[in-house]
């Protein structure tokens, strides 16, 4: 097996990072993200069916859209 598919610790197979969603929906502070989407839309309807609570809408690069209080 080529030595360029695998990591240099390890057997394992080299896996491409995933990239990252446009949109995700965190709760404030936390750094965990709750939901991933690259549709704005599909994301507003998913956080319409959360239950209460606060979360916020950030971009890929970060920068806070919204809040739900």
């Amino acid at each position: 097996m080529s030595r360029a598919f695998t990591k240099e610790d390890g057997s394992t197979r080299w896996e491409p990072p995933v990239p990252l969603a446009a949109y995700a929906a965190r709760m404030p502070g936390e750094a965990e993200t709750l939901h991933e989407s690259d549709d704005l839309l599909e994301l507003l309807h998913w956080l319409q069916r959360q239950p209460s609570g606060p979360l916020e809408i950030r971009d890929r690069a970060g920068v806070l859209l919204g809040v739900r209080q």
